[in-house]
């Protein structure tokens, strides 16, 4: 006969902030280290620590104590401290595809300083999991995950229901978990969540009413006699007496195994037990299949403006400092800057764990946040400018005969995969005087305010001497400064100017330059080859170019006809209020709430913006909405009343609700951009924009973690919650085959598409709460979000499955800035217009251009979108040695044949592939 076997795998999880700030927790940390160290010293019967698959726990606690390094390093080598794979456990639908990545690849860089790593995906409270995952992890060589959501309820209290629930996808604790692609791994539910063998009694009496109870709990899930016991849960202290508390239970029950394990341990263990009939469940672990209510989804819009800053963050690493710096190195042979990266990314991964990212600690955590994402957003900054000025060093401008001697040449980068077109500013000094440190500069200053500068008389060409359509401002004169690198700061005064004006075509990774030049013979700009009329129109309340006609209602909203398709999508952008008595987990509307629109308000509608590369109207609504909850929620509150049994309903008191909202279009844009302004003055309340796409549709697909997520717009039956709200990263997108309608957004990952029979996608812009939730009474007064707020999104039609391939890399390339600078007048071996390589695949998005760590190669890194093979040419531009296969950690597979410099290759149905090309050395 089997025996059962109890394994106990001593853990903590470690929340790094949460209900109390960083530091806080971080004095805990010391002292539950030190505990550590000393019970691994003193007692070997305690065997192993699982140290929560994160390695900044080892940063965080050297930082207090040095001093214990060596100790600590020998545990972690000796296999009984057990570290990695993760940096930090993020949330996995807040942070993007490359962020996901680069988590594990720093956790794994850290972890092998030590010499070992824990191959186990590790996501104990992850509030839902990528379906991407299991690809992810088998390209780490990680075969086995373990989580402790999205799949059984285990629900917001951590509470399990019943087996015959529909609710449940597995009858099981242990499961296979498939990819989209067809990767798998061996899955484990923490059923009785991370915690159900925390706290063993030593005392025998007691001991025998835990164990009766948790044997049964196990057992009621567990596919196999390998029964799995978590010893510890957040921020959990080490159980000393563990060793103790064992020897109690073998002597309870002789007839079973207790064994202080590791997971190592436990899996060798489970593996040959597991039986034949394990469920498979696929992709997205979002518990789809229970109620609705602890999801815990609402989280993706707990503080916007954490969101917004961090969509700003990774994109300005993984699309901005980069890619350019990747090409600084290509082009000039500048370092790639490994050890900056490497920080900024830490610094912004920091702000990456599920209670950090989600909004959903006390104030004080998320005003940490702030600086860390500035302080990220600093050094990719640095890192981007020092790439540009690298790169434009090189650029050959006096080749270009058509621009003159005079000519200020500016170029403009586009870092995304895709070819792209769009509008720009770039600020240029057109004149410019360095002064000493020491001398009074106001004579500099009140010089160059009067140089007498005909801007008017000036125009924009491209390479061929071409007239581009431009705005030129003066913006007067202004103090910068240079740091050479081989001498003293260089502070001077210049006449600044900004260029606005449409960038055509500018090619992917590469760049465009352009020039500034004086009309000749002093001619105005009609008379000296000014661009002809192009394609934008202006219309009464509206606009149109060759791809759009945009009219704009009385009451603010406006209706897009895709002149292609001929289909008109009418009354888009009704703003949407309701009231919240939630909190920073969960949105929950009062009991017989109504919501508010716009649709009955007259708007202000004005002409902001009529330039030949772009229109802007500005539509003003002056609304007002209920200033706060009634006087009821702060006693239920204080009392800790469930969310879900608040009473509480909206005050009769009412505060202005002023939304300023800019719509442009530009003269080549195949889509509407999109701002919105106000200055929120009231309490527990959301906004939303309402897009109606009138499609029918049963199906959306949302931009994911390296997927087009498919998602059924109807929940299952079990999905009680009125409110359907989930995750989205750069768009949401709905069509019925023939047409679609799809936006973007810049940090707003909460969408709905309302069940009202209009497939209507709702976006919230904004949501208002004042307390924590979970556990105790926290108030976080800073999540009302009071104050100036701005939010930015985008919305553009397409034809439908025909279309999606292209309109998706359009939402894409809207979260990416354009990056432009001032360069030389110059002889250099660049032209001026310049991409470093060429790739075809339309199913595929290119998500990394990067340089490894370990061999200098270039690293790219493509996914398809499609549920079908993809073929893929790339031919670099750039002397290569050999391409080979890669993964996500960077490592050279094998090498793959060109084909007379070319690289042809077929990437599978939602398959995540990596190049990496070896450059030839000189």
């Amino acid at each position: 006969m089997t025996r059962t076997t109890a394994h106990l795998i001593s853990h903590t999880h470690w929340d790094r902030e949460w209900y109390m700030p960083y530091e806080r927790h971080h004095v805990l940390l010391a002292k539950l280290m030190n505990e550590l160290l000393d019970t691994l010293e003193k007692d070997e019967r305690y065997r192993y620590f699982h140290l929560d698959g994160q390695t900044i726990i080892i940063e965080d606690y050297l930082q207090i104590h040095p001093e214990r390094r060596e100790q600590l390093e020998q545990f972690i080598r000796d296999g009984r401290i057990i570290i990695g794979p993760w940096y930090v456990l993020q949330d996995e639908f807040l942070t993007s595809s490359e962020a996901n990545v680069r988590n594990l690849l720093i956790g794994h860089q850290d972890a092998a300083k030590y010499g070992v790593i824990s191959k186990l995906g590790y996501f104990p409270d992850s509030f839902g999991n990528m379906g991407q995952a299991p690809q992810l992890l088998r390209q780490a060589d990680i075969e086995t995950a373990v989580f402790g959501r999205g799949v059984k309820p285990t629900g917001f209290d951590n509470m399990v229901g019943e087996l015959n629930s529909t609710s449940y996808e597995s009858p099981y604790s242990e499961m296979y978990w498939e990819s989209p692609d067809g990767s798998s791994v061996l899955g484990l539910l923490f059923a009785n969540w991370y915690s159900n063998g925390n706290e063993v009694p030593v005392d025998a009496g007691e001991a025998k009413v835990f164990w009766e109870r948790k044997i049964a709990d196990a057992g009621k899930y567990a596919s196999t006699p390998e029964l799995l016991f978590m010893n510890g849960c957040d921020h959990q202290p080490v159980q000393r007496d563990l060793a103790d508390a064992l020897e109690t239970a073998r002597e309870l029950y002789p007839d079973m195994d207790f064994v202080h394990s590791s997971f190592e341990q436990y899996l060798k263990a489970l593996g040959p037990s597991l039986p034949e009939d394990l469920v498979t469940v696929h992709g997205e672990l979002r518990s789809q299949h229970t109620d609705g209510w602890g999801t815990l989804v609402n989280t993706a819009s707990a503080r916007v403006y954490l969101k917004q800053m961090n969509q700003r963050g990774q994109t300005l690493l993984e699309k901005g400092a980069e890619p350019l710096a990747t090409l600084a190195y290509l082009v000039s042979g500048q370092a790639y800057p490994h050890a900056l990266l490497t920080y900024a990314w830490k610094t912004l991964m920091q702000n990456h764990p599920h209670d950090s990212i989600c909004g959903c600690s006390v104030d004080e955590v998320h005003r940490e946040m702030i600086t860390r994402f500035e302080k990220s957003r600093q050094v990719g900054e640095a890192i981007v400018e020092e790439s540009l000025k690298a790169i434009c060093g090189q650029i050959g401008t006096k080749n270009v005969e058509a621009w003159g001697e005079l000519a200020i040449p500016v170029t403009v980068f586009n870092t995304t995969g895709w070819e792209r077109s769009g509008t720009v500013s770039v600020e240029v000094a057109v004149a410019k005087r360095y002064f000493k440190e020491g001398p009074n500069p106001a004579a500099i200053a009140d010089a160059l305010d009067q140089l007498p500068l005909e801007l008017a008389r000036g125009r924009l060409l491209d390479v061929d001497g071409r007239a581009i359509a431009c705005k030129a401002e003066d913006l007067g004169t202004r103090f910068g400064y240079e740091l050479p690198d081989d001498q003293f700061r260089k502070p001077y005064m210049a006449r600044m100017v900004r260029l606005t004006f449409e960038a055509p075509q500018v090619p992917p990774l590469g760049y465009s330059t352009f020039a500034w030049a004086e009309s000749p013979g002093g001619a105005s700009a009609e008379a000296a080859g000014a661009p002809a009329e192009g394609p934008l129109k202006l219309l009464e309340r509206g606009m149109e170019n060759d791809f759009l006609v945009i009219q704009i209602r009385e009451n603010g909203s406006y209706d897009v006809t895709d002149k292609r398709t001929g289909r008109v999508f009418a009354g888009l952008g009704v703003y949407e209020n309701c009231g919240d008595i939630g909190n920073e987990y969960v949105f929950r509307q009062p009991e017989d709430d109504i919501t508010l629109t716009t649709r009955g308000l007259d708007a202000r509608v004005t002409l902001a913006e009529q330039e030949p590369y772009r229109i802007t109207y500005e539509i003003v609504h002056e609304w007002a909405i209920p200033a706060s909850a009634d006087a009821s929620f702060e006693e239920e509150k204080r009392r800790m009343v469930p969310f879900r049994q608040r009473k509480a309903g909206r005050s009769a008191e009412q505060v202005p609700l002023r939304i300023v909202t800019r719509i442009s279009l530009e003269a080549n844009g195949t889509g509407i951009q999109v701002s919105a302004s106000f200055n929120n003055q009231a309490k527990d309340h959301r906004l939303r924009v309402l897009v109606p796409t009138a499609l029918a549709a049963s199906t959306l697909l949302a931009d994911s973690i390296f997927e087009a997520a498919e998602r059924g717009i109807e929940p299952v039956a079990d999905w009680i919650n009125p409110s359907n709200a989930q995750h989205q990263q750069a768009y949401v997108s709905v069509s019925d085959g023939s047409a679609g309608l799809l936006v973007a957004n810049q940090g707003l990952n909460e969408y709905e598409v309302l069940r009202d029979g209009s497939n209507t996608i709702a976006v919230t812009l904004l949501r208002s709460v004042s307390e924590l939730g979970d556990w105790g009474v926290f108030p976080t007064p800073e999540a009302q979000c009071l104050g100036e707020q701005t939010v930015e999104f985008a919305v553009r039609p397409y034809a439908g499955d025909a279309g999606w391939p292209e309109v998706f890399a359009w939402a894409y390339q809207y979260q990416v800035p354009w990056f432009t600078v001032q360069t030389g007048r110059q002889q250099g071996p660049l032209p001026a217009q310049y991409q470093p390589l060429e790739w075809q695949g339309r199913t595929l998005a290119l998500s990394a251009f990067k340089i490894s760590e370990a061999h200098e190669d270039i690293i790219l890194r493509w996914y398809n979108l499609a549920g079908a093979p993809q073929d893929l040419a790339l031919t670099p531009h750039f002397s290569v040695e050999a391409v080979h296969a890669s993964d996500i950690l960077e490592r050279r597979k094998h090498r793959e044949a060109l084909d007379e410099g070319r690289l042809r290759s077929s990437i599978g149905k939602a398959q995540i592939v990596t190049y990496a090309l070896q450059i030839a050395q000189p």
